[in-house]
């Protein structure tokens, strides 16, 4: 008899890999402490999700109808800094109608879902899989998004540096536009409603231009999301537990690769888990596997977006950025590929 597996989160890789047990006759109880559909402060932009994931996976038929963008241009302030076609299209979908999906196909496959429910976080027995997301940081970063709807676009994916912020604009379904940023919190800007906070943060940014767009764009109210406390990490050094997705680390959102990287890591801890599951393997000996695995997939592409990542925020690097890019100094197709 299979031994039945335990998930605490339900975001991409939670749903995925309890999914995909589910397809093996694997019992699963997800826990989620949300519900669906919500908005998630997300890039929706997935880059480097490769054939062989969304195959093991099935995420065709969820993916089916997500917008394929390749064209993506970069600004510095107001001007325009760098046109870039990527090698690969790139899956543009809201997290409001992914997570759903995958949600409703988990249920319908047999798992059992409990949402608005908060797990005992300290608790790690054999079978239970981590997934919660992002592990704590210090309040140093804010993310903000909101969908715009039918706002037109000067590229399928627009990527706007600020001072100490960038956001990425780029169509989604139901012709709307997801608008998300991350900028460094600023102890001058009083508490902000929600639906003021990212037009506010734009302007103190010296993205007048952007926040004058969205200003005269609808917007879809509940839409509007705020995450403060964001970290972006190494990957995690527990041992005594099976952390996936954010949990195990979370890559800086300009790369596209977020999203790719939490249903990666399903993927990657898929088999190990069945193994453990079926009984041919221990739990220690299934946590040591999916967390080399893990290392060896990531560690590259963490490091060189962390390195990559202070250039985005900071006047005087962005200046090195942009002449760099005047230059055609910068080499973006080995830049995409060390981050991918």
């Amino acid at each position: 008899m299979n031994r039945p597996v335990e998930i605490i989160g339900g975001g991409l890789a939670g749903l995925s890999l309890g999914l995909a047990l589910r397809r093996e006759n694997i019992p699963v109880t997800l826990m989620e402490a949300g519900a669906y559909p919500r908005h998630r402060v997300c890039g929706e932009f997935i880059t480097g999700l490769s054939s062989s994931t969304i195959d093991r996976l099935h995420l065709a038929p969820f993916l089916a109808d997500a917008r394929l963008h390749r064209e993506v241009t970069w600004f510095l302030r107001e001007k325009t800094l760098r046109h870039q076609t990527l090698p690969e299209p790139a899956y543009a979908l809201s997290r409001h109608a992914l997570d759903q999906r995958l949600a409703t196909a988990f249920t319908s496959a047999g798992g059992v879902l409990h949402t608005h429910t908060r797990a005992d976080l300290a608790a790690s027995p054999d079978g239970r899989i981590f997934a919660t997301g992002r592990r704590p940081a210090r309040p140093e970063w804010i993310g903000l998004k909101c969908h715009a709807v039918a706002l037109p676009l000067v590229s399928e994916l627009e990527l706007h540096m600020g001072d100490n912020a960038y956001i990425g604009l780029c169509a989604v379904e139901d012709n709307r536009v997801n608008v998300s940023g991350l900028f460094r919190l600023r102890a001058d800007l009083p508490a902000l409603a929600r639906d003021t906070a990212l037009v506010t943060y734009l302007r103190a940014s010296g993205l007048s231009a952007l926040a004058d767009r969205l200003t005269s764009a609808a917007i879809d109210p509940d839409s509007y999301s705020a995450i403060a406390g964001l970290g972006f990490s190494q990957p995690s050094k527990l041992t005594d537990r099976l952390v996936i997705g954010d949990t195990y680390a979370m890559i800086p959102p300009f790369t596209g690769h977020g999203m790719a990287m939490a249903f990666q890591s399903a993927d990657t801890a898929l088999d190990p888990v069945l193994a453990w599951s079926r009984g041919e393997a221990t739990w220690p000996d299934t946590l040591r596997t999916v967390h080399q695995r893990l290392r060896t997939l990531f560690r590259v592409r963490l490091a060189s977006a962390g390195a990559l990542h202070p250039f985005l925020f900071k006047p005087a690097r962005q200046r090195l950025l942009a002449t760099a890019s005047r230059l055609h100094l910068l080499p973006m197709e080995p830049l995409y590929a060390l981050t991918h």
